[in-house]
């Protein structure tokens, strides 16, 4: 794998790049959609293909319970399990750390989980995450974290951040197949000096990409944008940087300014399934209420998708009370279309040395942003 710094915006950190993997190129800035257990929700690859979708995720942690590692070891790996043949980012299970902490027990090897499924007890260390996406043969790989949980105080998430630093050693120790790729990840939580901490031990040990964890769990916007100041400058500039779990379409444009390259959210297809659409100026309506049950308007007349250009918000309201699968997946596709189009853009407008113009006009909306020094 090689990542490649194709321009940089002269008035912000934004970058513009390529990064090359064994199943195709991604070109970054990126969003990429979330198909924890080897499926994008309502979406057939095909869709996604179709909506250029050049990323998707998986989880160690749900794909080793079901369908489990023997069954994907039969089927070739998660790309042939589940016809997909661009790139696999595979997250460690450090979120599930986080997410199910009232059915886990830390230890300084790993953690013993109960099963959320059906309580049956494991253990997941960092040798156990590696040999599980080694088995998936995931493109991107991510080492093995624990996610720290918002609140946090300051001996705890100390405590959290060096155990992490630990856990991220030993997997980059663990064999991993040709191709396969590592990213590490800092944590600190909301303190300055743990996340520089981090992220310069972690720069030691030394990665092919280097992600900030443990935002999106609570904090107030202005404090995740503020770990982002505190954190990018220490990552080495010419190694990929991915922000997990983010976000509104504002934090993606906003974390693009100070030099992240990746991102993931379940966004567009949660709020999807609960019948909320977005538009052009990243607000959401409800599509589901009564108020649209005569509106024959497309979700978003500026919109180019499949969805908008061929069903009316009425019709999609229909669906959706009357529980038909298609107006969930009509929805769906309509929020992962205006996400990854919105990166698209935002490429566009790095390549033609204009994303300083797009960021402040983009939302059609007046927000403060930080002055950065030229570079």
């Amino acid at each position: 794998m090689s990542f490649k710094l194709l321009k940089k915006c002269k008035d912000t950190k934004a970058r513009r790049g390529v990064l090359t993997t064994p199943h195709g190129e991604i070109n970054t800035p990126i969003f990429m959609p979330v198909g924890t257990r080897a499926s994008v929700k309502a979406m057939s690859p095909q869709e996604l293909i179709d909506l250029n979708a050049e990323v998707i995720l998986g989880n160690t942690y749900h794909l080793f319970l079901k369908p489990g590692m023997e069954i994907i070891a039969k089927a070739g790996g998660l790309h042939k399990f589940m016809a997909w043949d661009r790139p696999i980012l595979t997250d460690s299970g450090g979120f599930q750390v986080f997410s199910l902490s009232s059915l886990r027990k830390i230890t300084e090897k790993g953690v013993h989980f109960a099963s959320h499924i059906d309580g049956s007890r494991f253990f997941l260390g960092p040798e156990e995450s590696m040999a599980i996406q080694r088995t998936l043969d995931s493109d991107i790989v991510m080492a093995f974290d624990e996610c720290t949980p918002y609140p946090a105080d300051y001996k705890t998430a100390e405590k959290s951040m060096r155990q992490t630093t630990k856990w991220e050693a030993v997997s980059r120790d663990q064999k991993l197949n040709d191709g396969q790729q590592l990213f590490a990840i800092v944590q600190g939580s909301m303190y300055k000096d743990l996340r520089e901490e981090s992220a310069k031990s972690l720069v030691d040990i030394g990665f092919d990409g280097y992600a900030i964890g443990g935002l999106s769990v609570g904090e107030p916007e202005n404090m995740m944008f503020d770990v982002l100041d505190w954190t990018v400058p220490h990552l080495p500039e010419e190694k990929p940087h991915y922000l997990m779990g983010v976000g509104t379409p504002k934090q993606l444009v906003e974390a693009v300014a100070r030099g992240i390259d990746m991102f993931d959210c379940v966004i567009p297809t949660r709020l999807a399934r609960h019948g909320s659409a977005f538009l052009s100026d990243g607000t959401t309506i409800p599509v589901k209420a009564g108020r649209y049950s005569k509106d024959f308007t497309p979700i978003d007349e500026h919109c180019d998708c499949y969805c908008c250009r061929n069903f009316t918000k009425a019709y999609i309201r229909h669906l959706l009370n009357v529980g038909e699968i298609l107006g969930m997946r009509l929805v769906t596709l309509h929020n992962l279309y205006y996400f990854i189009n919105l990166m698209r853009k935002v490429r566009e407008s790095l390549d033609e040395g204009t994303f300083a113009e797009f960021r402040k006009n983009c939302f059609n909306i007046q927000m403060e942003f930080q002055d950065y020094e030229k570079e």
